[in-house]
């Protein structure tokens, strides 16, 4: 188990650097000058060389990558702002502030957003989908097979305004999507992002329902769901004992997927209740063309999935005994 864990641990190491290789080549080799994004209307040959010296960009390709891989492990002192510690995606080019600073200060509203989503539509999609799966062919499978088609082909930008608009402007049930630090005051905390916790489930609820009961009547039509029923055993016990675990293999995958994509930044939600997670600065590094910082969204991100990734290999050992690491 151990050495399993070593060795995807190292090919994730390898891919996380091939991706900084190829990302940064993508961001840092483009032929636009990055310069004259903050050097202004007003820029003169004087001030771009100033810019391009303070930024380091007017060294090769090969020595900004080595410098780059270097303030990632070691830091960097080298910076007209001040010293950067490890690990350091430099400065962002818009705001000059710490990319690393930034990532960090985005990222809490991010993991509440995430985990607060994965919570509920968890319960949601798995009960409904256990629930379609034990009552296969009646009235309660068949409404909610429907229902799960009907809000999996909703989007995001269309749930989000429409809840906005119903549930904060018109009846005022809740009030504006806000965030507030759960250790500052969680009341605040916790109704400040019901309606996006809901509005972002919705589409991954319905999509575990379905996944939740094919893959349940699939297990339920093994071999040794039928010994165990042969030997006598209720098929309530044979349900809950032995067919939900094996299930959970397909569904545990996709949801190392689903929660390290909206670990890494849930975009479209964020945008659309204006909350200032990962997601929302990913759009405007894009906005002002700031490539460090949308290198260090983009990496941070990758990182976050590959480690996912290496946490779903592991649990299926725990989940399945039939699962064997070697």
């Amino acid at each position: 188990m151990l050495r399993f864990l070593l060795r995807r641990t190292l090919g994730s190491i390898v891919i996380l650097v091939l991706l900084t290789v190829v990302a940064f080549l993508l961001f840092f080799g483009m032929p636009r000058d990055p310069a004259l994004l903050m050097c202004g209307k007003t820029c003169t040959p004087d001030a771009l060389e100033n810019i391009h010296r303070t930024l380091g960009i007017d060294k090769s390709i090969p020595e900004q990558f080595w410098i780059f891989l270097q303030g990632l492990v070691m830091g960097r002192d080298d910076f007209a702002q001040g010293p950067c510690p490890a690990p350091c995606f430099g400065y962002s080019y818009h705001t000059n502030e710490q990319v690393w600073s930034t990532l960090m200060d985005r990222l809490p509203l991010t993991v509440s957003l995430a985990l607060g989503a994965t919570v509920v539509f968890l319960f949601v999609g798995l009960g409904t989908g256990m629930l379609a799966a034990w009552r296969r062919g009646t009235l309660v499978d068949k409404s909610f097979t429907a229902g799960s088609m009907v809000l999996s082909s909703m989007q995001i930008y269309f749930l989000g305004p429409l809840a906005l608009a119903v549930l904060v402007y018109q009846t005022h049930l809740f009030d504006e999507p806000r965030y507030t630090e759960l250790t500052a005051d969680p009341v605040a905390w916790f109704t400040g992002l019901i309606i996006p916790w809901v509005v972002l489930s919705t589409i991954f609820a319905a999509q575990y329902t379905r996944m939740a009961r094919s893959s349940m009547i699939e297990q339920l039509q093994e071999e040794h769901i039928r010994t165990a029923r042969a030997k006598g055993m209720s098929r309530r016990y044979v349900f809950f004992r032995y067919a939900w675990r094996g299930s959970l293999i397909p569904i545990v995958t996709i949801l190392g997927i689903d929660l390290s994509s909206m670990l890494g930044g849930a975009i479209i939600t964020e945008y659309t209740f204006g909350l200032p997670g990962l997601g929302h600065l990913a759009v405007e590094s894009v906005q002002f063309s700031d490539l460090p910082l949308l290198l260090g969204v983009m990496l941070f991100a990758a990182a976050v999935i590959l480690l996912c990734n290496i946490v779903v290999d592991a649990a299926y050992a725990f989940i399945d005994p039939r699962v064997r690491l070697s």
